[in-house]
């Protein structure tokens, strides 16, 4: 198999902004080296796909997801199962989107970006996803320092700092090969859901009460409280850095670059992505049902805090390692999402700016600006601001999420760039209206972040009076 690595196809002439001539792969340390054998069992080949889908998982169940699983969970039960379930299925289709765009244009996000747009619009984009990084990053290094906190009682200022070390396993992993970086984060998937299944089996829910949850009700947009606690759940599952990574890590395999081979990769990376992202759907479900079997209806319910659940868990359970498995598959939730932080923030540079730093400078960048802060927040206002730091995290990222959606549909549905493999009319209309739907949810909680509180009050009537209509 020593077919030529991909190149973007070539343009109408005079559309503005799209590269002329082929640019520089993305990820090249790690790119097509990863073989896919031909002529193998539909099983081999899976394998030979799985791992992309993993990493991009990771973002959907990092330490920024926690705060709001917990809060709903704790407040409503199992009511706002749904909304994880209904971002999970958006997050499906949107990583499908994206391994379509990185195999049928050899292209990642960033790049495709920097090929379409003019240079000032590739800036501001720049900019946003860096900012959406380096809130993501702050998630980890607040998470991590808070598991490590939990677990060995390291004060979190110095906790941030620890994992300031966390480059070195990066550089390491990266330079012995890919299969390297997949392997530790799915062993670290696997610690996160092995602690969760031994929760909730201690935990007992209501099943009954779980499947109820999982459908659909008006009651969410009644209810302006369970309506702001989605829309912060929704918030921080689609992550907007995953778009721009996955579009990247998919190129990692060396798959035929004919129209079969392309379709064959399509196929099989969006069986690797969706299964990832159902174990990722089990992991948020699983906070969200541990909150509300432990701390819903027996005077919790105001739990928000993962410090405050943490040490609640053993004496509500009635058992002396819940507190335990519950820090430590915290602290392999924010170690795992350094790993993707880290491609992600080299991909975004790479892609849009076709700069190209050593990897580890480019590392300590990306980590300085998540640990400054961070250090300084907590040095200042004292612990009991980490969680309102995650939660900032996460409205950093849904400012950023719609700038990453929109040029997504905009490039897979252009048959210019993608050729036979441009969106079909059904799914224009179905990513088109996610799209619509992710920017207006976050308009609205960007807006209750922001405006005065009676602005607040009012769109809250407004909502409530809407839904009864």
């Amino acid at each position: 198999m020593n077919d030529p690595a991909p190149s973007p196809p070539t343009p109408p002439a005079g559309e503005p902004g799209w590269a002329q001539v082929r640019a520089a792969v993305s990820l090249p340390e790690v790119h097509r080296t990863i073989t896919v054998p031909a002529g193998a069992s539909f099983w081999r080949k899976v394998l030979a796909f799985s791992g992309p889908g993993f990493l991009v998982a990771v973002g959907y169940m990092d330490p920024g997801n926690w705060a709001t699983d917990l809060a709903g969970g704790a407040k409503f039960g199992y009511s706002l199962l749904s909304v994880i379930m209904v971002s999970n299925l958006m997050a499906i289709l949107l990583q499908h989107l994206c391994i379509k765009l990185g195999v049928a244009t050899g292209r990642d996000l960033a790049q495709a970006c920097r090929d379409h747009y003019s240079r000032p619009t590739v800036i501001f984009l720049w900019l946003l996803c860096e900012l959406a990084i380096a809130a993501c990053d702050l998630a980890e290094v607040v998470g991590s320092a808070i598991g490590l906190q939990l677990l060995f009682g390291i004060p979190l200022v110095w906790g941030c700092c620890i994992t300031a070390f966390d480059v070195m396993i990066v550089l390491l992993l990266q330079h012995r090969g890919f299969r390297y970086i997949e392997a530790l984060v799915i062993t670290l998937i696997a610690t996160i859901g092995t602690c969760f299944a031994v929760e909730l089996f201690i935990a007992k829910p209501d099943l009954g009460g779980v499947f109820a949850g999982f459908l659909p009700r008006l009651e969410v947009l009644k209810n302006s409280e369970m309506l702001y606690i989605a829309i912060g759940i929704l918030g921080a599952t689609v992550m907007p850095h995953n778009l721009y990574l996955h579009s990247s890590i998919i190129q990692t395999r060396k798959f035929l670059q004919s129209s079969a081979g392309k379709a064959e990769a399509i196929k099989f990376g969006t069986i690797d992505s969706t299964f990832a992202l159902m174990f990722a759907l089990f992991i948020n479900a699983a906070i969200l049902i541990l909150a509300a079997a432990a701390f819903h209806g027996n005077g919790h319910e105001s739990v928000g805090a993962i410090q405050e659940a943490y040490h609640l868990l053993d004496g509500v359970l009635g058992v002396t390692f819940a507190s335990t498995l519950f820090a430590l598959a915290l602290l392999a939730s924010g170690q795992n999402s350094t790993l993707t932080g880290t491609l992600a923030g080299q991909i975004v540079m790479e892609g849009f700016l076709n700069i190209r730093l050593r990897p580890w400078l480019r590392r300590l960048i990306t980590r300085g600006i998540a640990i400054v802060p961070a250090v300084v927040v907590i040095g200042v206002y004292g612990e009991a601001r980490s969680t309102q730091l995650l939660v900032a995290s996460q409205v950093c990222l849904s400012m950023q999420l719609g700038f990453a959606c929109w040029p997504l549909m905009r490039f897979t549905g252009d048959r210019a760039k993608m050729g036979e493999f441009v969106n079909p009319w059904w799914l224009k209309l179905l990513g088109w209206t996610i799209t619509l739907v992710i920017i207006a949810l976050n308009v609205k909680l960007l807006s209750d972040m922001l405006l005065p509180a009676p602005w607040i009050q009012w769109l809250h009537g407004l909502v409530g009076l809407s839904a009864s209509a």
